[in-house]
């Protein structure tokens, strides 16, 4: 999630989005649906003609793979909804007075740039704190 930012001057975001970044990420390191049927061709082609696959086989290598695809597809959802999510709750923070557990760092949120460790706010002083649980918004 990290590259998203929201500013108290602007109040919109600017998302240079990691849901992008991640499904690039991923489709080099995944088989995709394409590859995954020349890779069923492939095997039917090149299988012993006196003991063929039992079709069951291949209906079920189609079923599995296409229940990780959904499962693929469903976690990019789920990513962009925690985001929008992230997002709408970083946009009520700004112009709020924030404090961490401690006391140690205080001040009025001018931004917010969600990362992967969660919202992380820039303070009027110059402060930067991440917001999480201890975290006290006034």
């Amino acid at each position: 999630m990290s590259g998203l930012t929201v500013n108290s001057t602007t109040a919109t975001t600017s998302t240079a989005t990691s849901s992008s970044s991640s499904a690039a990420g991923t489709s080099a390191s995944t088989l995709d649906y394409d590859a995954f049927l020349k890779l069923l061709i492939a095997q039917m082609k090149n299988q012993d003609p006196t003991n063929p696959m039992d079709s069951s086989e291949y209906i079920a290598q189609l079923a599995t793979f296409s229940q990780v695809e959904q499962t693929m597809k469903t976690n990019t959802k789920l990513d962009s909804l925690l985001t929008s999510s992230a997002i709408s709750q970083a946009e009520g923070l700004v112009g709020r007075t924030v404090s961490s557990d401690d006391g140690k760092v205080s001040g009025e949120v001018k931004s917010i740039k969600i990362t992967d460790d969660g919202p992380l706010a820039t303070l009027s002083t110059g402060d930067k704190l991440l917001i999480t649980s201890g975290v006290t918004v006034a």
